[in-house]
This record gives structure tokens, sequence and C-alpha cells, in this order.
């Protein structure tokens, strides 16, 4: 999660939301807890843990029993010290004192609640990164260090998988198309690390590792799951039994669900979102662009799936007069820069969500050379009396520009394809106007319906007006 990178926008519940949705975590409350209960004669190790005799009076404070019970407060410890609920102030004595963000708990904003959590969750990766190490204690120096040269075991490159496999989720889980709020099988989050994009049929060798990380993916988000990041639905084990039994007897190994499913919740996807951003990462939220100006919010959803990009401008619009909106709009997406026709493309898509009060901004616009072909569809498809024809040359340099931001938004799609194929079976003599046409994207749309037609004959003319227009250019 280091490189600079667009993802598709995330829809976040909003902070206050989030935020009780934090204070309801098992191990944030947990945490919350034990930061109220300690008090002068709690003591903690060189580590800041809570010494080991205090354990089951701080499990007895958290109602928990049986078996895991120990381990849970100390986990929950762990997380008070670490998101700053619990301070350590003296380590020789082995005293602690009430953190300053235990009272953000009860007495700060949303968004101060959300800060506390990430520091939990920072900790409880930290956690989940390390695995169940059965030559720890032998690792172990008189120093009390870890000599990790001794063990199978890369602290680094564990860390990173781990982030490897929550980003793709988060990818997974905000894509158009993807999962949303549906599971996703463990088993395919493991491969997306592990097999190579352009490997068919896995081998063994690889089908082998797929199962070790599914396994300690397992373990992983058993760990993840108390903090709110994710929901998870574990391995069956009988599986596993049955595995070591040699006999699947009364198992469905072809239900994908018994190998494990999670999914990020809705504060998993804020958490992940402020992470990838932390990194370096571009990771927009649908509704940042609300009050930001025309330019922005078509400049800003020129990289979105349509869903998404319809879903910011909604929001848009939804805080603007009709008409001073669609002046606005039509203003932004003027230009002759390469990212025009796809901003011509977002105006066009924003201005159908408005009604006819946006009339009188399109008429003003009918003579423009670049505004007036998409202000005479939108007239048009509205029934508006008194549209005037457009010339030829208008029409034309609307095909080309429609063209440029369809390629520049979806690339060499089938849609586009099939655009082509209509372009070119529908205006005889097409591409013998088309390379006239004084639009900076000409070369490059011709190039591209070569490109793109089946017909090898009209492909050849593409090739040629593109190689006329580019001369015609200069270039």
């Amino acid at each position: 999660m280091s490189h600079s990178s667009l993802l598709p926008p995330v829809r976040l519940r909003s902070e206050a939301e989030l935020a009780r949705d934090a204070l309801a975590t098992p191990l944030l409350s947990r945490a919350a807890r034990l930061a109220r209960w300690a008090g002068p004669d709690t003591r903690v190790g060189p580590g800041g843990e809570l010494v080991e005799e205090q354990l089951p009076a701080a499990a007895e404070v958290l109602g928990l029993t049986g078996e895991g019970a120990v381990a849970d407060a100390s986990e929950a410890w762990r997380v008070a010290v670490d998101a700053g609920l619990v301070q350590v102030v003296d380590l020789e004595a082995g005293t602690v004192t009430t953190g300053a963000d235990l009272a953000l708990l009860t007495s700060g904003s949303p968004g101060d609640v959300l800060g506390v959590w990430l520091g939990a969750l920072e900790a409880v990766l930290a956690d989940a990164s390390v695995p169940e190490l059965d030559g720890l204690a032998d690792a172990m120096g008189e120093d009390g260090g870890i000599d990790l040269s001794s063990l199978d075991w890369d602290p680094e490159a564990e860390a990173e998988f781990l982030d490897g496999v929550l980003g793709n989720l988060y990818v997974l889980t905000v894509s158009e198309g993807g999962p949303g709020d549906s599971a996703v099988p463990l088993p395919a989050l493991a491969a997306s690390m592990i097999v190579p994009d352009d490997m068919g049929e896995p081998t063994d060798d690889v089908l082998e590792q797929v199962s070790d990380a599914m396994m300690r993916l397992d373990d992983q988000f058993r760990i993840l799951e108390p903090i709110g990041l994710v929901d998870f639905q574990p391995v069956d084990e009988a599986l596993m039994t049955d595995a070591e039994d040699e006999s699947t007897a009364g198992v469905d190994v072809a239900d994908v669900s018994r190998y494990g499913m999670v999914r990020l919740t809705p504060l998993g996807l804020y958490g992940m979102r402020t992470r990838l951003q932390e990194a370096g990462m571009t990771a927009p939220a649908v509704g940042e662009l609300a009050d930001k100006g025309a330019d922005a919010l078509l400049d800003g959803t020129s990289g979105f799936p349509p869903a998404a990009a319809q879903a910011e401008t909604e929001q848009w619009l939804a805080r603007r007069e009709p008409l001073t909106a669609a002046r606005d709009l039509l203003a932004a997406a003027r230009g002759s820069d390469a990212g025009a026709p796809l901003r011509r493309l977002r105006c066009q898509q924003a201005l159908s969500l408005v009604g006819l009060q946006a009339e009188p901004a399109l008429r003003e616009v009918l003579d423009d050379a670049e505004l007036g072909g998409l202000a005479r569809v939108w007239l048009t498809e509205r029934g508006a009396a008194d549209v005037p024809a457009p010339p030829e040359s208008m029409v034309f340099w609307l095909t080309i520009d429609t063209v440029a931001a369809q390629l520049a938004a979806e690339g060499n799609s089938e849609e586009l394809q099939g655009l082509v194929e209509g372009l070119a079976a529908q205006h005889s003599g097409f591409f013998a106007t088309a390379w006239r046409v004084d639009h900076p994207a000409t070369p490059d749309v011709l190039e591209a319906m070569g490109r793109l037609h089946p017909d090898k004959k009209v492909a050849k003319e593409a090739r040629k007006a593109a190689f006329k227009a580019r001369s015609q250019q200069g270039g």
C-alpha cells in the first residue's frame, strides 16, 4: 500500500454513525472498561502489559469466563495502552494512569472517537501480523529479545501480506459490480495474493500456497473481527478434521462458504480508506465534492464508474439551484485539453439529472462550438420548442468528442466498439469528412476506430483518415 493510485469511490456512513459503531466494538469497549478500572494499584510489566496476577481480576471486570478469558483480557489491556486510553507513568515501578484519549470516547466529537478507534485498529493489525510461533520460546535471547533469524517469520512480509489482502478486499468491496455488502470467500482472497493474473490452471504448488495462506487469514481475521474491521465466518473445522481422517463423509466440500467468508464492515471501510490514504493512495468517498465547484466535480468524477459518478453528482446538484448549476457545469466543461471530452461527457450526464428550469442555460450555448451540440441534444430530449438544427460541422465535432470521452472513460470496450460500428454504418462517407474535424482528439479517435472496427475495409479507411488528420494538425 505504498504507491499512489486512484481507487473507486467508497460510500461511507456519517461520522456519527461510524463513531457509534466504533464504541460498540467488543475490543474497544473492553479496552475502555479496563482503562476506567485501572488505578494506583494496577501494575504492568516491562512492555506495558498487565502483570499476570492481575489478569484474572481484569477478566472478571470484563465479565469474561472460560478458557480464553485471561488472554482476551490481556489483549484488551494492550489495546487500551496502544490506543492511549491508559498511560504508563513509571515503567520501573510499573504504574499507570488514565490516558488522555479515554475522555474522548465520552466527550469528544465523532472524529475524536474514530481517531481513538484507528489507534486501536493499528494495534490489532500489528497483533494479527504475528503468527502462532511454536519456536518462540527457543528464539528468546537472554536479554528478552527475539532472534528472528531462527524463526520462519518475516515481520515486514507478514504485515505487507495482510495489508495486501485487506487492500484487495477494499477494492473488491467498492468496485462497481463487486460483492458490495456481500462476503468474499477466503480462498478467493488468498488466491488474489498468490496466483499470478496470467496463470491459467494453478499448479499443485500454487494451490498449496493458497491453502496455507487461507489458514493464515483464518487466524488473522479471527483477531480482526473484535475491533470491528470485518465480519468473519471462520473456516469450518470439520473440513480440517475430515482431511486429517482422509474422509469427507458428511461434509459438503463444494460449499465455498465452509472455507471462510469475510466482508469489511461499514466501519472497516472507513478504517481501510484512512489507511490507504495515509499510504499515499487516492481513495475518494462519494459526497466529497458536493461543496466544491463544477470544475472539481467534473474532474473529480472523471475516473468514477457510472453509478458512483451519478451518486456524487446528485449530491452536488442537491445543494444548488438548477439554472445556476447548469451554467456552472457548462462553463467548467469547456476546453481543448486532453481531459476536456470526458469533462463534457460528465457534464452531459449531470445535466440529464436537471429539470427544465435549466433550459435558459442550455439555450445560451447553442452557438458555442464545444457545447452547442450537447445543448441541442438536451433540449431535443426534453421536447423543447424551436431547437435549431445543428450544422454538419457541429454534428461531426460532437461525434469525435463523444468517442474521445468514451475512450478516456472505458478504453476499448465492447460498448465503444458498438458505437464505432454504428457510426460507420449510419454515415456514408463518414471518414472522408471526419478527418477534417477541428478537434484535438480527431487523429486518436480515428485510429481507435481503425483498431476497433471488425471490418478490415472500414478499419483501413479509418486508419487512412487518421493519417490525414494527423498530417493536417502538423503531427
